[in-house]
């Protein structure tokens, strides 16, 4: 085994470990009408799980392999019943892994071998074998045998249009009589099941018999082709040319017995296209193909292409299947029992599977979920499928750079496919599947082309009707497609693709229905992957709280729901052991489970000095508090900026600084003390960049703070874009701060008046624990934010100085 390669990106992940084999024990790869003979070099293209498994160990384990040949190729999965019992033992010389997905093998056979028993089929077989020595004399009838043999290869080389040199000298080298007859046998185009009787028979002289009888009647075939070569030679045009030809082929197929040809298969295919139901321009192009199939040789390299591509036709699904009516009522059902809130969501949902309802060949809006992870988009998709009762498709957009990935490839090119529209739609079977278009915010751009100038067309249902695959080279018709996309973000789509889309928001779940979510849906889903049953254990609702506020903060539930698996795994490990029937966590439980409390509330502690304020900020997985510091040092009136702040927040803090300057009077702040200081803000999380406007009303209370010493009340946060003329600003993302600050132990929030429309959007009990302060200019979040009077215990942040006073 020494000396084998493999291709690029061949070495897979080890398979599971294997119990331990007999001495005698061997590897066995399966193969589908092939069969290898001791003596030659033989390619092998694999592509089922446990015959890659099983050249995979071979190679690890620097060992040979057993190949037999199965009975029936067409069994997908065969048992040891369904195996040839005598085979080949074969090193593997090298080990490719193409990038269209398959395995290629280029085996060495050694030796016969037969099978005693057989140890294991999963995940590979594996048998004790017995091998076959080849010990019989060298007698005057058997090298007679041979040297005849010989003669009759070299005689058929020779009939061949180009004679192979190499396979002559093999021929000439090949001077054991048994491996003469393997080496022929090897290279004779005979039936699969002719050439494993051949590898059965043990017998020298009878091997050379038998190869013989099958080598005489190739030489006849061979004798009859260059025969009507040579009638066929004169100047004929291409109409008698083809009749000709086809006449050849048939002589050929008489010979070998195979009277019928390729007629069925053309019938066949023909009679495939009449029933696909076709538009009539397709069925054209698809007879076109088929007449130029049935022309072509079977060895032409031409011919798989060709037939692949009849084969994507003829499996579409053209025609429109018959539509079940939408249940409005029962699709409100179903939306309830999949997801838990949302309510706006799936308002619009209903709204528009009415009017999917009400005008079945209107052409819908394209729907886009935009949210943070976890928060149920991708599941939303399959409740809509499930509540119109149509198949569901979904595409991952995510690192999507490649034009052909939504278009396809010509088919010029090798190994060419039609694009993953295309493909999803011939996998479920239904033109007017619902298609989940995942992450369409992380597609790229690469030199390939821009696969979201591709999505163009498909989510237009002004073009998509003619959609036109590279590969297909005909329309296809994906108007009666419900594409659904899904993002966590809008800044990386294009504005063309933007245009095209419904935007449904979802923000992050509050804390009472992440509690809903958990008991309704989180619980029993985790105890079912983990074996246990309902009766076996209980969570308590206070250990549900503690978990959600302690251990998680996040927007959706995905990380809430790994913990509650983990608290279950810790349950399930007692039950297993025998050491409880039933267990019963409860919040006092969760430290031992799931370690320490990995969030604190921390508000109070950064508010309580003048200079620290706390802002809301939006991210792509939710709303998230921010804390803005400031503190001052002697200096010439500079700002100093640190955080790791974009450039749109640091002129939020320039012109909340200017507008202080502006106003130090009216503020009660000695203008001279700002040319004798500098001042310095930071916002914690250095390593996490940050931008906006929005922290523009916050920094300018916490520089008030720090200037005047009134500190800002620790219950309260704000957010909002200030201008020089002292006004607040509206700025987005209203819902999700707001929860986050409800989640963070905040009781007041301060936002700009002209956000009183996202007031509605905030879920009722946020609503209810929050006080909302709306604010039309600066001087509102003064009086609102900081206390009374300056802080006589404290009036200075950690770390000012007065020197420059």
């Amino acid at each position: 085994m020494r000396g084998a390669e493999t291709g690029s990106g061949a070495e897979p992940a080890p398979p599971p470990p294997a119990t331990a084999l007999p001495g005698d024990a061997m590897i066995i790869l399966v193969v589908r009408n092939a069969v290898i003979f001791p003596g030659t070099v033989f390619p092998v293209t694999i592509g089922r799980e446990p015959s890659i498994l099983a050249a995979q160990q071979a190679l690890r384990d620097e060992q040979p392999v057993g190949v037999l040949m199965q009975r029936d190729a067409e069994l997908a999965e065969p048992s040891a019943l369904d195996l040839h019992r005598i085979g080949t033992v074969a090193n593997i010389l090298r080990y490719v892994n193409t990038p269209d997905g398959n395995h290629h093998l280029v085996l060495q056979g050694d030796q016969r071998f037969s099978v005693v028993d057989f140890v294991r089929e999963r995940p590979y077989f594996t048998a004790r074998v017995q091998r076959i020595e080849q010990r019989q004399e060298l007698t005057p009838q058997i090298e007679a045998q041979a040297i005849h043999l010989r003669q009759q290869a070299v005689e058929g080389l020779q009939l061949l249009p180009q004679v192979p040199q190499e396979m002559i000298g093999a021929l000439q080298a090949a001077t054991a009589p048994d491996a003469l007859a393997d080496l022929v046998a090897a290279y004779l185009d005979i039936k699969p099941e002719e050439k494993q009787e051949l590898l059965e028979t043990v017998d020298v002289s009878a091997r050379l018999d038998k190869v013989s009888r099958y080598l005489a009647q190739r030489l006849e075939v061979l004798r009859l082709t260059q025969e009507i070569g040579r009638q066929t030679k004169a100047s004929l045009d291409e109409r008698q040319r083809e009749a000709i030809l086809r006449e050849q082929m048939a002589a050929i197929q008489r010979q070998l017995g195979d009277t019928e040809g390729r007629g069925p298969e053309i019938a066949d295919l023909s009679e495939a296209i009449a029933k696909a139901d076709m538009p009539p321009e397709v069925e054209e192009i698809a007879r076109k193909e088929l007449r130029r199939y049935e022309r072509m040789p079977e060895a032409a390299a031409e011919s798989g292409m060709v037939r692949t591509y009849l084969d994507w036709l003829i499996e579409l699904p053209w025609a429109l299947p018959q539509e079940k009516p939408i249940d409005v009522a029962e699709a409100r059902r179903i939306l309830d029992e999949d997801h838990f809130g949302l309510d706006k969501i799936k308002r619009r949902i209903v709204e528009y599977l009415a009017v999917r309802k009400l005008a079945p060949t209107g052409k819908a809006p394209i729907l886009c979920f935009v949210g943070p992870p976890g928060v149920g988009k991708t599941s939303l998709g399959r409740s809509i499928a499930r509540a119109m009762d149509r198949p569901f498709a979904r595409i991952s957009l995510g690192g999507v750079h490649d034009e052909a990935e939504i278009r396809g490839h010509r088919r010029t090119y090798i190994g060419a496919l039609p694009g993953n529209i295309i493909q999803a739609i011939r996998k479920v079977k239904a033109r007017n599947c619902v298609m989940m278009l995942d992450e369409i915010d992380k597609m790229g751009r690469g030199i390939q082309g821009d696969p979201s100038a591709a999505m163009l067309e498909v989510l237009d249902p002004e073009q998509n009707s003619t959609f036109r695959d590279n590969y297909l080279g005909v329309p296809f018709d994906l108007s009666h497609v419900v594409f659904i996309a899904t993002a966590n973000m809008l800044d990386t789509v294009p504005g063309p693709l933007f245009d095209r889309m419904e935007i449904i928001s979802l923000a992050g779940y509050t804390e009472g229905e992440k509690f809903q979510i958990a008991r309704r849906y989180l619980v029993p889903r985790q105890a079912e992957a983990n074996g246990l049953k309902p009766e076996q254990i209980a969570i308590d609702d206070e250990a549900i709280r503690r978990i959600i506020g302690d251990y998680t903060r996040e927007a959706g539930v995905r990380g809430l729901e790994r913990e509650i698996g983990r608290a279950l795994r810790n349950a399930a490990v007692k039950i297993a052991e025998g050491s409880a029937a039933t267990v019963r966590i409860g919040a006092a439980d969760l430290d031992a489970i799931l370690g320490p409390p990995r969030f604190e509330n921390e508000v109070a502690m950064r508010t309580s000095v003048p200079g620290v304020a706390t802002g809301l900020a939006w991210t792509p997985v939710g709303g998230d508090i921010l804390f803005i510091e400031a503190t001052r040092i002697p200096g010439r009136g500079n700002l100093i900026l640190t955080g790791q702040l974009g450039e749109v927040m640091r002129e939020s803090a320039q012109a909340a600084f200017s507008l202080v300057k502006n106003r130090a009077a009216s503020l009660g702040i000695d203008e001279t003390l700002l040319e004798k200081i500098d001042v310095h803000v930071h916002v914690p999380a250095g390593a996490t960049p940050k931008d906006g406007p929005s922290a523009g009303v916050a920094m300018f209370t916490a520089l008030v703070s720090l200037l005047t010493g009134r500190a800002v009340r620790s219950d309260t946060a704000m957010t909002g874009e200030i201008s020089l003329r002292g006004l607040v600003l509206p700025v987005g993302g209203i819902k999700e701060k707001v929860v986050a600050a409800a989640a963070a132990g905040i009781t007041r929030v301060m936002l700009p008046g002209r956000n009183r429309r996202d007031f509605p959007d905030i879920p009722e009990e946020v609503r209810d624990k929050l006080e909302f302060i709306w604010l039309e200019k600066v001087d509102d979040a003064i009086a609102a934010g900081l206390t009374d009077a300056p802080d006589g215990e404290d009036g200075e942040p950690d770390g000012a100085e007065e020197g420059g006073e």
